[in-house]
């Protein structure tokens, strides 16, 4: 006779088997898949095929556009898991190295590509030129006792940037700002220390508005400076001239706004003195239509209410990418930056770009493949 004790003693190690098996196998159906690839392993620790519609995208370039990009790829994964693009500040020439390596998948500039280094990316990725945003750059200070919006004349704010004026209490700053007592102390000059293309913007500024720039030290992502201190990036600009008093330097607007620093007002092409607000800025893109290749230039724009220091930047998207599932993620990636993303740009104060340019650079999108 098989006693309640015996038959309970048979029955425990099947419950428990049954048990671990049916937990094993929830555990599989509702936990997260670890790793960034959200697949399990194949033979040999090797990834195996990943979901349908899944990609990785790696890029890296302009730190200038850096905290919209951040900020357009990170909801974008929110919304599309399965799709994970990471993004690094490295600067313009640093990015476009990148994406001529064949290293990143797509790369940023604030400068588009000249007909040399297009002509350098391999014939078997080419590349097509997207400008999916843009901003101002602004002149930062860190100056006792000066306003906000110091104001600043093209030939005052070159001959800072030449090294001639050398002291904020120079008379040709103090003959712009009436009533306002500036000090006795050296204007230092902050500059990019990496190839950049908000360097790239600024000196082909400069070399519109001052013959002697243009002759001395000329225009480019990376120029020989005749003054001043470097920081890496539009972070690294912002954070010397934060720590160093009598500091002048150029970073794009958003970094400003940020980091609470006062910004100068500058003398436009029309001779008044404007601030890099949104409607001034966009005052100034829409002076300027961009060509058939997508690569504008705008070095001084024309217009009352423009404000000086205005630029596109653009993505390097390549026309052949590795695989189908990472072209058509980079795809659709741009395709929703170039549309819902948009609606952030005010917010980290970027120009929303007009709806006939987003419909230019949709049609261009369609040009990446594999």
């Amino acid at each position: 006779m098989v006693t309640r004790a015996t038959l309970i003693r048979r029955i425990l190690p099947v419950l428990a088997a049954t048990l671990g098996a049916n937990l094993l196998l929830s555990q599989c159906q509702s936990s997260p898949p670890e790793g960034p690839s959200a697949t399990a392993p194949g033979p040999e620790g090797t990834p195996s095929s990943a979901p349908a519609g899944a990609a990785t995208l790696s890029g890296a370039g302009a730190t200038f556009p850096a905290p919209l990009y951040q900020r357009w790829f990170y909801d974008y994964g929110q919304a599309n898991p399965n799709v994970k693009v990471s993004y690094q500040g490295v600067g313009s020439g640093a990015g476009i190295k990148q994406f001529q390596s064949k290293t990143v998948d797509f790369a940023a500039s604030d400068v588009a590509m000249s007909d040399e280094e297009i002509a350098a990316v391999p014939a078997d990725r080419g590349v097509v030129l997207l400008p999916m945003t843009a901003g101002s750059v602004v002149l930062i200070y860190n100056v006792p006792g000066a306003p906000e919006n110091l104001k600043l004349s093209r030939a005052v704010y070159s001959d800072i940037f030449l090294g001639k004026i050398k002291n904020w209490n120079d008379p040709k700053i103090a003959e712009l700002n009436p009533g306002v007592k500036l000090p006795d102390l050296a204007a230092t000059v902050v500059r990019r220390a990496d190839g950049s293309g908000t360097t790239g913007v600024f000196t082909r500024h400069l070399s519109a508005v001052s013959p002697e720039w243009k002759t001395k030290v000329g225009e480019g992502i990376a120029v020989k400076w005749p003054t001043g201190v470097g920081g890496k990036g539009n972070d690294g600009v912002t954070a010397q001239v934060q720590q160093n008093p009598g500091s002048i330097g150029y970073v794009e607007y958003g970094y400003a706004v940020n980091n609470k620093l006062p910004y100068a007002s500058l003398e436009n092409k029309d001779g008044n003195y404007v601030l890099p607000t949104l409607e001034n800025s966009a005052a100034a893109l829409a002076s300027v239509e961009l060509p058939a290749d997508l690569r504008a230039f705008i070095a001084d724009p024309p217009g009352k209410d423009s404000y000086p220091l205005v630029t596109y930047t653009w993505i390097l998207a390549p026309k052949k990418m590795d695989t189908p599932e990472k072209a058509t993620a980079l795809k659709e990636v741009l395709k929703w930056c170039l549309t819902e993303g948009q609606k952030s740009s005010e917010s980290l104060g970027y120009i929303e770009l007009p709806k006939p340019v987003t419909e230019r650079v949709l049609t261009a999108v369609e040009q990446i493949g594999s």
